[in-house]
């Protein structure tokens, strides 16, 4: 009887505990995320460390819903995608994550571009406080609702417009990306 007990036993262990795709810098992520319609798991299109001065800022994970190394369908698309930002500096001013968020739109948006975001982007940078090691920020859009804003899992609020968020995905994925060795992992081409 054990003898059969016990390949059910490890195939339920297996099935009940969590996947994850890989592990950067001890932060393990996930093969999938469940998308704010609550109708769509997102897959892990690919995560890496983003790098700044040699210091290690944050591993940054792409979540689309289906797997693609092409940033131009991607910053094209109009379904729902995801951005984690798992934490990994000791703390993240408000101030200076804000600040990137506009130099990495500055870098990848035209001026009329940035102009006509401008507000939305305000906005957005409202939903934040400073981040510290080990928090989890969750930057996600779903067609129904928007760019939605988690940080641990709380609900900070929503910015709406598709192309809001694709402007946003251009700071990891633009032509002037803000690592481009983050981007090539995003975009799981490396």
């Amino acid at each position: 009887m054990y003898r059969h007990t016990l390949p059910l036993m490890l195939v339920l262990l297996m099935h009940s505990a969590p996947t994850y795709a890989l592990e950067i810098e001890g932060v393990a992520i996930a093969q999938t995320t469940p998308s704010g319609d609550s109708k769509t798991t997102l897959l892990l299109n690919g995560a890496g460390l983003r790098e700044k001065l040699y210091i290690d800022v944050y591993v940054g994970a792409l979540y689309l819903p289906a797997k693609t190394t092409d940033a131009g369908a991607i910053l094209a698309g109009e379904g729902p995608a995801s951005v984690l930002m798992h934490i990994l500096y000791k703390e993240i001013s408000k101030q200076k994550m804000t600040d990137g968020w506009i130099d990495g739109l500055d870098a990848n948006l035209s001026s009329s571009e940035l102009q006509a975001i401008q507000p939305r982007l305000d906005a957005f940078n409202k939903l934040f406080t400073a981040a510290h090691k080990g928090d989890v920020l969750k930057i996600e859009y779903t067609p129904e609702k928007g760019t939605e804003v988690r940080i641990n899992g709380e609900w900070r609020g929503a910015v709406a417009g598709n192309d809001f968020f694709r402007a946003l995905l251009k700071i990891w994925l633009g032509p002037n990306p803000v690592d481009k060795s983050l981007k090539q992992d995003m975009l799981g081409s490396s």
